[in-house]
């Protein structure tokens, strides 16, 4: 096996695809100049979803067959299975994945980011921000969209539903289509971070990055869109073992 094929590296290069391609069709929407400007909540959600698939494809090529890209995800697995010993480095793995497709979308879309001029505009390019900013409620919302994400996989998987395992292939379009999902119809209040990874990662590269005219990176919210996920995901990992869903 080549040295590069592994579990971190998987979920490095996989994350790294979701985020090149979930944060680059937000750029491609809200940029200006951008031949995607305008496009709208219908274009950005599904740029997310293939995102999700392109993401889990190239983590599965790469060496991670579970394909977290989230430590939502991540954390979820290990209540079910009670094994933690790979949490760590999954979330290292994650977070630099991050991290590394925020950058390259960033250069990208390189000579859009001086001609727009909204700082807030620029950094939903990167991270999330409430569309009405009240922690407790935009606490709960991210709970309540990552318990969906996790339960909804449950359910994908679970014996109940597909007694003999999905067909090699459909697990990871489906994937897709839940966050797809998700971001129709839970994303409006908070953009739908449901990943702590997909959030703190792109942030540390917008306060790194000489970003034109980015403004702040709004690290008094940033705890809403990594803790929200985790809690959801810890309470919807417990909800599904006690039904024996999977």
């Amino acid at each position: 096996m080549h040295s590069l094929v592994s579990p971190f590296f998987g979920e490095l290069l996989g994350t790294l695809v979701l985020i090149l391609f979930g944060n680059g069709v937000v750029a491609a929407v809200n940029l200006k100049q951008s031949k995607g400007s305008g496009g709208g909540w219908i274009v950005i959600t599904t740029g997310w979803a293939i995102g999700v698939f392109a993401g889990v494809i190239t983590a599965r090529a790469w060496g991670s067959p579970d394909a977290n890209l989230n430590p939502a995800i991540t954390i979820s697995l290990a209540i079910f299975t009670g094994k933690y010993g790979r949490v760590p480095s999954f979330l290292l793995a994650q977070t630099l994945g991050a991290i590394a497709g925020a950058t390259l979308v960033w250069l990208a879309y390189l000579p859009h980011w001086k001609v727009t001029e909204d700082a807030a505009i620029k950094r939903q390019c990167f991270c999330t921000s409430p569309a009405i900013r009240s922690y407790a409620s935009n606490f709960l919302t991210e709970c309540i969209a990552t318990a969906s994400l996790v339960i909804l996989a449950a359910a994908m998987i679970s014996h109940r539903n597909i007694p003999h395992g999905l067909q090699d292939g459909m697990g990871q379009l489906l994937a897709g289509y839940i966050v797809w999902g998700i971001g129709l119809s839970l994303g409006g209040p908070t953009g739908y971070a449901i990943n702590p990874a997909r959030d703190l990662g792109p942030r540390i590269a917008h306060a790194i990055l000489p970003v034109a005219g980015k403004g702040t990176s709004d690290w008094a919210y940033a705890w809403v869109p990594v803790l929200g996920p985790l809690v959801g995901a810890a309470a919807a990992a417990w909800f599904v073992r006690a039904f024996g869903v999977l």
